[in-house]
């Protein structure tokens, strides 16, 4: 099982600063690396790559630095969101031709596209294919040599749900065998349905890292959102208010349901049922309204 650590690095464009001082690490399983438009991830991913060197600090495999390192490519396999590829080539061409540099042969690629369910489509120019066609031919590309790292830019980018659904179960059953998969990706329901581990990047900087539920529960500076129906909402609304744990109750008549503002996470939640019990009320629904992947993202980028 291989790792990449990303230690104090920086990387910058003459006066523009890309990544500036991040450390992180990722390991087996699979990883969703999180920004906006120009966070750095793409140059995080080139750096791991070995790609781009850093501007300071340093990108290791396994301890072994990557920059200027041939021998990683045995063990990483990229699939960058460029779409530089040689178009007058068939689908399998292209794959053996990768397959060729690692000294494996037709069996590897033949291999490699049966994968990615592209065998159909192997015999044709990839000037023909679509977008979401190249995303899964550059998948083959990059699966040939079986690496035990994969680094993907933006893999999901024109793949129509069919395609996107097939490539998240293949990613998924990677990372499940111990391989390390890291992607990048803008939608974040993506990354929710797919990723163990989330690392955010804003403005160049590392914002977090881990399970985005526990990250948003130290989230401490900010309430705590949740959705509760009861047998009697307006007894419950009336108990809780009075405890400093819960900052805020709007009782939502359409939805039938308390939406409750939590200031003290770890108080509320021993609360809530200890008031339930001594005033008889049954909990029917209790569910986080702030804790998708989507406001814990919305809640860093603006922090």
């Amino acid at each position: 099982m291989s790792s990449i650590r990303i230690d104090s690095v920086s990387r910058w464009f003459g006066n523009v600063v890309a990544v500036n001082d991040v450390s992180m690490t990722v390991g087996p399983g699979v990883t969703g690396l999180l920004g906006p438009n120009g966070a750095g991830k793409s140059t995080l991913i080139n750096m791991m790559g070995g790609f781009l060197a850093p501007s300071t600090g340093t990108v290791t495999l396994d301890g072994a630095a990557i920059w200027r390192n041939e021998q990683i490519y045995r063990h990483i396999g990229i699939v960058p969101e460029r779409e530089a590829m040689y178009d007058f080539l068939t689908g399998l061409e292209f794959v053996r031709a990768n397959a060729e540099l690692h000294g494996l042969g037709a069996a590897e690629a033949q291999k490699a596209l049966a994968t990615v369910e592209m065998e159909y489509a192997q015999d044709r120019a990839i000037s023909t294919y679509s977008k979401g066609m190249r995303q899964r031919v550059k998948m083959a590309s990059a699966l040939v040599h079986e690496p035990s790292v994969l680094l993907l830019d933006e893999p999901f980018n024109g793949m129509d749900p069919r395609q996107r659904m097939q490539l998240m179960d293949l990613l998924r059953r990677m990372g499940a065998e111990g391989r390390t998969v890291l992607f990048s990706s803008h939608i974040l329901e993506e990354v929710e349905q797919l990723a163990t581990h989330i690392e955010v990047v804003v403005a160049g900087r590392h914002a977090a890292s881990g399970d985005f539920r526990k990250i948003r529960r130290l989230m401490t500076d900010r309430p705590h959102r949740y959705l509760v129906r009861s047998s009697d909402d307006r007894a419950l609304a009336a108990a809780l208010i009075a405890d400093p744990s819960t900052a805020g109750i709007e009782v939502d008549v359409q939805e039938g349901a308390l939406r409750i503002q939590a200031v003290d996470f770890g108080r509320f939640t021993a609360l809530l049922p200890q008031v339930a019990r001594e005033h008889g009320i049954r909990l029917l629904t209790v569910s986080p309204s702030d804790e998708s992947l989507e406001s814990v993202f919305s809640y860093l980028v603006a922090a």
